[in-house]
């Protein structure tokens, strides 16, 4: 009993150092980074087992306005673009609570463009699986306490942070964003 509290503890602990909802705080180091397009498509969007529906146009909405929410906020001197691909979710379902309580998921694929350079920083499109943030209302399963709605705008935050944690990473080892 006690190891799960410390597994459960460790992962709230984890969850809360990745928290989307710190947009009140200083923007994280990007350079010179500004956002250019911003473009979120879903030729291919994937629906999950067991998921509850959605229509691939409120993903795009969802996604495309937490991104602009989270890199607006950036005005270095260069503009770089974003091509963003969905490719794949889960809205989870309403389950038995700590039995059967599936995750919400999202699965994304990422490509920067630089627009000075007019090229892509990233060759390859990096992909981004998204969970839901581990609290005291998806412990149980976000589908028995959230509306599909509510964990897609979960979803489309939680996925511009991860872009954004992707991309200071990229800037420390790769000098992406240099002044």
């Amino acid at each position: 009993m006690l190891r799960r509290f410390f597994i459960l503890a460790t992962l709230g602990f984890l969850a809360a150092c990745a928290s989307p909802d710190d947009l009140d705080k200083p923007a994280a180091d990007l350079g010179d980074f500004s956002l250019g397009h911003n473009v979120v498509i879903a030729p291919n969007l994937v629906e999950g087992p067991l998921s509850r529906v959605r229509p691939k146009e409120d993903f795009i909405e969802a996604v495309e306005t937490r991104i602009e929410e989270r890199f607006g906020r950036y005005e270095g001197e260069k503009l770089y673009h974003f091509g963003v691909s969905l490719e794949g979710y889960i809205l989870a379902p309403p389950g038995v609570p700590l039995v059967a309580s599936p995750k919400s998921t999202l699965i994304i694929r990422v490509t920067v463009w630089d627009d000075e350079a007019g090229k892509k920083l990233n060759e390859k499109a990096h992909q981004i699986v998204v969970f839901e943030q581990l609290s005291g209302e998806t412990i149980v399963g976000s589908g028995l306490t959230q509306s599909a709605e509510q964990q897609l705008e979960k979803l489309a935050k939680n996925a511009a942070k991860k872009i954004e944690l992707w991309l200071v990473r990229q800037n420390r080892e790769e000098g992406w964003f240099t002044k």
